[in-house]
């Protein structure tokens, strides 16, 4: 019997960073070790100091292989997956200038905006990179840094996304793929390449910039000595380009062009996210038209506020997350942090229909409701961009994948049934972030499509719920007050 081989996924997160210790062969998980991040700033500023993710991979990959009791030696690969769009910038000797702006740091909003009049517009900026600048967008942050920090600016000597960050301290390769990399707002969807009227429109000398390799899964390298010596590995592990998280976790639930196309995921966590694997390449200025990491495309639509929001008001309520009731008709749009999709980044929450009956518990369900029928809005578009009609019988009754923390919560999972109508599925793995990091690292170390990977691997039973009748009553209150509050009253432009 060969010997055991293992490889591991890092999913590199806003709040911790997670190393799964993956089996090459069955997908089976053995352990995940975990360490925490520190995310500071107020009034718009999320930021994080890039070595402390360093800190936290080491302290995750040596709690992962104390968990797991699996020999050193036994690891044959590493990638990956890191929160997209956050803005790290190195001086000479590949050290951060100054702490990461963040992919939920909302301060660039008015540079994104300028940023889209400037090329012509939200259909110039999708033709070109699929997406139209939102203050999330790594583009953006680069701008308002040349306005507000111009010696941090004049003083970069590279300029990384939070994942290439961390795989050129693993592999010493200043690397990317193009998945993350369609994030950034100087990347073309259309010609998968750096596109050269977008850094001169951004003043960025793409000399700063990472190579893009062919996917997440090429091997950039092996771990160089002091990457080894830190982690406890051996110099032979095969690292991976790697990739985004929203892209890590498609290929972790099999999708793209070896396994599933047009079906959509929809991730409840800090953010809350839908996305799917597609041939089409997407053009909507209403969502992110990234590049996938296996070379399809995986347009996506994120909303800012998801689990979190919803959590603040039930402590503001003094209530449990699931300690709640339909929301009547009170309507609450709880945009804390600004929202992303729809763009308005400088919105606050908005609490409408108040009555003498209302309950703490419905203001509860009413802040679910808002937040879910603004990320199901987010997900017919994606559908359309995908060239399909969310109505039509076929693709409405398209079961929806659900993951993320929500995906746990009662609340969460009966809310959206409730509002999709449409038949719902909670994969059977855990860490879809992380396993699709370490389907990434099986291939880079073997040569295997990491979809394929992925999808030939057992990684647990689903659990399927059938549809229940939509309520199409709320969707149509909650919709049709952001449709009338969006100007004025949320902060719209």
């Amino acid at each position: 019997m060969p010997p055991r081989t293992v490889v591991i996924g890092v999913d590199s997160s806003t709040q911790s960073t997670k190393a799964a210790f993956v089996d090459a062969a069955s997908g089976r998980l053995l352990a995940v070790g975990r360490a925490p991040h520190v995310v500071r700033g107020e009034a718009g500023a999320r930021e994080s100091d890039p070595e402390l993710w360093w800190h936290a991979l080491r302290d995750a990959v040596s709690a992962g292989l104390k968990e797991s009791s699996v020999a050193a030696s036994a690891v044959i690969g590493i990638a990956i997956a890191g929160q997209q769009h956050g803005l790290v910038v190195l001086d000479r000797s590949g050290r951060p200038l100054r702490p990461a702006m963040l992919w939920n740091d909302t301060r660039s909003a008015p540079q994104a905006a300028a940023l889209t009049e400037a090329l012509g517009g939200p259909d110039a900026w999708t033709a070109r990179t699929g997406s139209v600048p939102v203050a999330a967008v790594t583009a953006s942050k680069w701008q308002w840094l040349r306005e507000n920090e111009p010696d941090n600016a004049a003083a970069t000597a590279a300029v990384r996304l939070p994942h290439d960050f961390l795989t050129e301290r693993l592999a010493g390769a200043a690397a990317t793929d193009p998945g993350d990399a369609s994030g950034t707002g100087w990347y073309s969807t259309a010609t998968r390449a750096y596109d050269p009227e977008l850094l001169e429109l951004l003043g960025l000398d793409a000399a700063l910039l990472p190579e893009v390799a062919k996917t997440g899964a090429t091997r950039v390298g092996s771990l160089t000595a002091e990457a080894a010596d830190a982690l406890g590995l051996p110099g032979t592990v095969a690292v991976a380009a790697g990739t985004g998280d929203n892209m890590s976790a498609a290929i972790g639930l099999g999708l793209g062009g070896a396994g599933l196309l047009d079906h959509p995921v929809l991730s409840l966590g800090t953010s809350g996210t839908v996305f799917a694997a597609s041939r089409t390449r997407p053009a909507s200025p209403a969502l992110s038209g990234f590049a996938a990491a296996d070379g399809t495309y995986l347009p996506l639509a994120c909303t800012l506020n998801c689990t979190l929001a919803v959590d603040k008001v039930a402590a503001l309520l003094g209530l449990d997350r699931d300690d709640t009731s339909l929301g009547g008709e009170a309507v609450l749009l709880p945009y804390l942090d600004g929202e992303r999709t729809p763009d308005l980044p400088t919105a606050a929450g908005l609490l409408t229909g108040l009555r003498h009956d209302t309950t703490p518990r419905q203001l509860l369900g009413a802040a679910y409701e808002g937040a879910v029928v603004t990320v199901l809005r987010a997900l017919d578009e994606l559908l359309r961009s995908c060239g399909l009609d969310p109505a039509g019988p076929e693709v409405a009754t398209r079961p929806l994948r659900l993951i993320g923390g929500g995906a746990r919560g009662r609340a969460w999972v009966e809310t959206v049934r409730r509002l999709s109508g449409r038949p719902v599925i909670m994969p059977g793995i855990g860490e879809p972030v992380a396993l699709g990091a370490a389907a990434l690292a099986a291939a880079a170390a073997t040569g295997t499509d990491p979809v394929a990977i992925a999808t030939g691997w057992s990684t647990g039973e689903d659990t399927r719920l059938p549809p229940v009748q939509r309520d199409s009553a709320t969707w149509e209150r909650v919709g049709s007050v952001l449709e009338r509050a969006s100007g004025p009253l949320l902060g719209g432009f």
